[in-house]
């Protein structure tokens, strides 16, 4: 009893510091992404934390699997390190006792994992999808604002009105420059005022203003004086694209009859599925993998374990690529990589039983050793 509580403890304290460590880590890197995006015109920059949000919600299955594998890894090393493990083995227990306790910590995580995977991952793509979208296809009015400069989404239009009254639909002040095939055209006027025009299409009529085409050094620069100047603003509703296969629930993954999609579909199921199980046997391999001699006291389990997870992380991948392909039918692959990885568990633990026998001994039945 007191074994399992003070493991239980200690996976608790430092699953929940190394997921805080690797979630700070993701936020950084996802911020100084998408406002980059922002700063290039992708994306509104008042959403950005929206987007930040709902890209952390979907990589949470990921994070946690990883900070399960590198806390169980961490645990066992110290124990190992500082001799508590010799404490516990002396006392009758063995490698094999281990799983249980840990594994009774890892199932509740693991169906976090699970659920998040299956159904928090799809929607928190599709809400990014939707916010981006919905900002591509924006208003041109939308964007027209009392004294600010503001883009079009094209970058082909920059509006500036110093007033705008908006129940009167007046406008005063009014700058609009437009690049089209290379060639610029501002033009300027007092007033103005916003015009609604059959079919849902807007536009902005200038009075008594100044047109100016051309480059000024041009010969064929031109001004140009007019009574009235109207520049069209298309009012688009954002129309919701079709979701992508990462997008889609498991209904939809399962429902859907496009022939075209039908293997990307059973890919991105795989690598839902795949998750959960490839976090179970991370924990299983941890296990064993975090065996370090106390005398020596080096952190070699760490690299192991870096290079396990990038190799199971990538078959996962390539296996979800070749079923999306088509290549691989999605029940042949959706089991030897997670089987394999039992089996590397298996014979780990089993190598760990009984250090002094050799390896080959160490794999057979104990009643076959002792005769």
């Amino acid at each position: 009893m007191i074994f399992k509580q003070a493991l239980r403890r200690e996976l608790s304290f430092t699953t929940g510091g190394v997921f805080l460590v690797l979630v700070t880590i993701m936020v950084t890197t996802l911020v100084i992404r998408i406002l980059g995006y922002a700063a290039n015109g992708a994306v509104n920059p008042e959403d950005a934390l929206v987007l930040i949000a709902l890209a952390t919600l979907g990589y949470l299955a990921v994070l946690l699997t990883v900070s399960l594998f590198v806390a169980t890894l961490i645990v066992l090393v110290r124990w190992y390190k500082d001799s508590e493990m010799i404490v516990w083995f002396a006392s009758g227990l063995s490698v094999t006792n281990l799983i249980r306790p840990i594994l009774q910590f890892a199932t509740p995580l693991i169906i976090v994992i699970a659920l998040l995977a299956l159904f928090v991952w799809p929607w928190a793509n599709r809400e990014s999808t939707l916010i981006s979208q919905r900002f591509q296809q924006r208003d041109d009015v939308s964007m027209v604002s009392a004294g600010q400069f503001k883009e079009s989404a094209k970058a082909e239009r920059v509006f500036f009105i110093e007033e705008l009254d908006v129940d009167k639909s007046e406008v005063k002040n009014i700058f609009v420059a437009d690049s089209k095939n290379g060639r610029l055209s501002i033009a300027v006027s007092s007033t103005g005022y916003i015009q609604n025009s059959e079919g849902g299409e807007k536009s902005i009529v200038l009075n008594n203003g100044r047109r100016y085409e051309g480059q000024p050094t041009q010969p064929d620069f031109r001004i140009l004086e007019f009574n009235e100047y109207s520049t069209k603003i298309r009012s688009k509703e954002a129309l919701a694209p079709a979701p992508r296969d990462r997008e889609k629930t498991i209904t939809e993954l399962l429902n859907d009859s496009n022939p075209a999609s039908m293997n990307p579909n059973r890919a991105e199921l795989l690598w839902r599925v795949g998750l959960p199980l490839m976090a179970l046997g991370l924990v299983l391999i941890a296990i064993p993998l975090a065996y370090v001699n106390p005398r020596l006291g080096n952190y070699t389990a760490m690299f192991y374990a870096v290079l396990i997870y990038l190799i199971y992380s990538n078959l996962l991948n390539l296996t979800q690529n070749f079923v999306s392909q088509g290549k691989v039918s999605v029940f042949v692959a959706i089991w030897p990589i997670h089987l394999l990885a039992l089996l590397i568990a298996t014979v780990l633990i089993r190598n760990r039983i009984n250090p002094s026998l050799k390896w080959w001994l160490r794999q057979l039945p104990a009643s076959i050793v002792k005769k």
